[in-house]
């Protein structure tokens, strides 16, 4: 009988989540959101590399943490840091235009090669 460890494992993760959350050794759920998405951005370069999709996406995604957390400390209001995070994408979506940008390599793309006949 193969049975999915699926499951405990959820149990093993909401179980310590709760912990830390009660033990206060978690933080708040707006600041840990904002580490997971600036970790996210960081991770996706690392992964993918440099190239024309990750110089927009990972930006955007370490740009949103620091709202998310700019927002819950700082008091700026959403209306601030969307309107300067439009301005932030828009320049990232006008330098990935260059030609010196690389584009994604095929290693990384979702679709399968194609047999060019000759």
């Amino acid at each position: 009988m193969n049975r999915s460890a699926a499951l405990p494992i959820v149990l093993i993760c909401l179980g310590s989540v709760w912990f830390l959350k009660s033990t206060s050794l978690l933080p708040n759920t707006s600041t840990l959101l904002a580490l997971l998405l600036a970790a996210a951005g960081v991770l996706l370069f690392i992964v993918d590399g440099f190239n024309k999709p990750t110089l927009i996406t990972s930006p955007l995604l370490i740009y949103a943490g620091a709202a998310i957390y700019l927002y819950d400390n700082s008091g700026l209001r959403p209306s601030h840091l969307l309107s300067f995070g439009m301005i932030i994408a828009g320049l990232l979506m006008l330098l990935a235009r260059s030609e010196q940008i690389p584009e994604r390599s095929r290693r990384h793309s979702r679709l399968p090669p194609r047999d060019i006949e000759q």
